[in-house]
């Protein structure tokens, strides 16, 4: 009978945003790579596929359409969630103007967008604890399986949750908390969760 007793398992290493930048710019992580920091662990993202890629796309295009120039949207782009985290939301409404970002990243959002297939689950758990304990005001995923849009407001940064949250269907207006009189029609922009993905 053997006295080995089995390895413990390791928790990841974690490391702050400063670390992670300081990887891409010395070559470590390539800048191509599909990798973000949450909670200070590098995540590998998902190769986009066609529906994904179109969702995001449609959204970035309502949003910019309806917000003009009050703010500005980022698609895929890092956004600095705090000391550990550098997510790169689907597509986020940021103050300021597009060329305010030329020399960093933002540091607060409006509103930030998940598109979920295959990352529902992180994108409800891990990127919502992240996104309101950076006190982000409204976290909107777009669940692709079920043709809804999961719309999160009222930030606890302290306990890093969202206090109001709902399910909104395909037919309804959408309007942005931040933005007085901005809001997107959900019909021209969610698939139906039954269709066939685009080839």
């Amino acid at each position: 009978m053997s006295d080995l007793t089995p390895p413990v398992p390791h928790a990841p290493t974690r490391i702050t945003v400063d670390d992670y930048f300081r990887l891409v710019e010395t070559g470590v992580i390539a800048e191509q790579e599909r990798v973000e920091l949450l909670e200070g662990v590098i995540v590998s993202m998902a190769p986009c596929g066609p529906q994904h890629a179109a969702v995001v796309d449609l959204f970035a295009q309502a949003l910019v359409n309806a917000i003009g120039d009050r703010a500005a949207v980022r698609t895929e782009k890092p956004l600095m969630a705090g000391p550990a985290s550098a997510p790169e939301p689907d597509v986020a409404v940021v103050p300021g103007t597009l060329r305010d970002y030329l020399h960093r990243h933002p540091t607060q959002a409006l509103l930030v967008v998940e598109v979920a297939d295959w990352s529902l689950a992180q994108d409800r758990l891990a990127k919502s604890r992240i996104y309101a304990a950076a006190g982000v005001p409204e976290y909107w995923v777009v669940n692709l399986r079920d043709g809804v849009v999961e719309v999160m407001r009222d930030p606890d940064p302290a306990s890093a949750a969202y206090r109001d949250v709902r399910r909104c269907a395909r037919g309804e207006r959408l309007a942005l908390a931040s933005l007085a009189g901005v809001e997107i029609d959900l019909a021209a922009l969610v698939p139906e969760p039954d269709a066939t993905p685009l080839q």
